[in-house]
């Protein structure tokens, strides 16, 4: 029997047919209510009033400290760490020794010296990974996400972490202030008392308006959630469900889940060895059209998701020497699809199909089946010039969005077609039944998608503007 992820490849024999076959099921958000009004009802919450998000289960916190914690921090990200003061966070993304993303997630610098990373397990992994073995001195501490099905017992974590977003937010906030309180700079930290409570926030924008995230204790969620409600109340907030949360994604354009980029390298066999089978490496699960017997195909530089802005050679990097082979004009871009209306109710009716299998279901907002997806994006040659990624349906924009990678000479507005289903039936997943394939219809547009989220956002991974 395999005892670690090394062991567990070498046993299979073919790293794409174990992950396309992995038995994980559903990505689960897990604790949080699956909705409180219904989807629809609260993806228009981010657009129209307020929206409370909860963030406080479905992540890990990563807590590092120590003489060394920067230098590791600079050692396995991409980015410039020249300036990180305190009170300041960053989106913070590793990459292999092969130039590929690990994942991604954002890191506060809460106090001098002191950082959390939050994010999915993967980037924290790779975090403690080197923490362990790469000699630094740092002290480390791994708040894992809350399980999945907790089936009734007790949860807990180390803190509670809200967003309080969308255009009526910022008169929610200062309501909760008690008065005006200053817009601090975008990923800048402050303070606010809620309740009572001091709490720690910082300014975000996941909805395309200015908004902040909260954090503290976790024995004072309950607390802090009903004050918050209660203020916002006049101002048509709605607390959102772990239903509708992730597909906000859609409208905004980040790409949650790139498959982790360490299965493969020789740099990479000791992380291999070190993670054990019931990591999320190990049982993460690829869905989608795409299939190649080369797991590296499934690799996504930062170029590929957007990243790009945030690649600085001025420091030593875990990946660094790869990314300065790759020419940044000549790789895929990140676009929106928009899905043809026809086609995706032919997926959507399916499941009244008493002919025959049907096609793969779609489930709504968010249709992923897996945990990593990729769907092949063809041409009107048949040729592959790219991958659909994240999928779902939006009730503000009232169509079928998905997130992709695209070959850099496909321009906005192009048709392209997105396979849906998987080939030969489909794999062993538990969220896949027997079905045929669709070619979907797409037209090719910005990301972000949403207009209100295309010219508010700070510039970076999700604008047109820079860093």
């Amino acid at each position: 029997m395999a005892n670690n992820l090394q062991e567990l490849l070498d046993e299979s024999g073919n790293t794409v047919e174990l992950l396309r076959n992995s038995k994980l099921g559903t990505y689960i958000y897990p604790v949080v209510p699956t909705e409180f009004s219904n989807w629809r009802r609260e993806q228009k919450a981010w657009r129209h009033t307020a929206v409370l998000y909860d963030q406080t289960h479905h992540m890990v916190n990563f807590f590092l400290k120590g003489p060394d914690a920067l230098k590791l921090l600079s050692d396995t990200g991409i980015n410039s760490f020249a300036n990180f003061p305190v009170n300041t966070a960053k989106q913070f993304v590793p990459t292999a020794s092969n130039g590929g993303v690990i994942g991604d997630g954002i890191l506060f610098h809460e106090e001098q010296g002191e950082y959390v990373y939050v994010g999915r397990a993967p980037g924290a992994n790779w975090l403690q990974f080197h923490a362990e073995t790469g000699g630094y001195d740092v002290e480390w501490r791994y708040d894992d996400r809350s399980p999945s099905r907790p089936y009734g017992q007790a949860v807990t974590r180390d803190y509670y972490r809200f967003q309080i977003q969308g255009p009526n937010a910022w008169a929610i906030i200062e309501k909760l202030n008690g008065g005006t309180l200053e817009k601090v700079k975008f990923f800048h930290m402050g303070h606010l008392e809620i309740a009572g409570s001091q709490v720690r926030t910082l300014r975000h924008g996941m909805a395309g308006a200015p908004g902040l995230e909260l954090w503290g204790p976790y024995e004072e969620h309950g607390r802090i959630r009903d004050a918050i409600l209660e203020a916002g109340a006049e101002f048509g907030i709605e607390p959102c469900g772990s239903r509708a949360y992730s597909s906000n994604t859609l409208e905004s354009g980040w790409i949650p889940s790139p498959l982790p980029a360490i299965y493969s390298s020789d740099a990479e066999r000791a992380y291999r060895e070190w993670l054990p089978t019931t990591s999320y490496e190990a049982i993460n699960a690829i869905a989608g059209s795409f299939v190649s017997d080369n797991i590296e195909d499934y690799y996504l530089n930062p170029w590929e998701l957007g990243y790009g802005s945030f690649v600085k050679f001025d420091h030593d990097f875990i990946g660094r020497d790869a990314l300065e082979q790759i020419e940044p004009e000549q790789q895929r871009r990140k676009v929106t699809l928009a899905w043809n209306d026809e086609d995706l109710a032919k997926i959507l009716t399916t499941v009244l199909d008493r002919d025959g299998d049907g096609y793969q279901f779609f489930d709504l907002p968010n249709a992923n089946y897996g945990s990593s997806n990729f769907d092949a994006v063809l041409d009107a040659d048949g040729n592959n010039i790219g991958l659909s990624l994240f999928t779902g349906v939006t009730a503000n924009e009232k169509r079928g969005l998905s997130l992709a990678t695209v070959d850099r000479d496909v321009p906005e507005g192009a048709e392209v077609t997105v396979v849906w289903g998987e080939p030969d039936g489909g794999s062993g997943k538990t969220t896949v039944e027997p079905h045929q394939q669709l070619a979907v219809r797409a037209i090719v547009s910005p990301v972000p998608y949403a207009a209100v989220a295309r010219e508010s956002y700070q510039g970076g991974w999700r604008s047109t503007g820079q860093l």
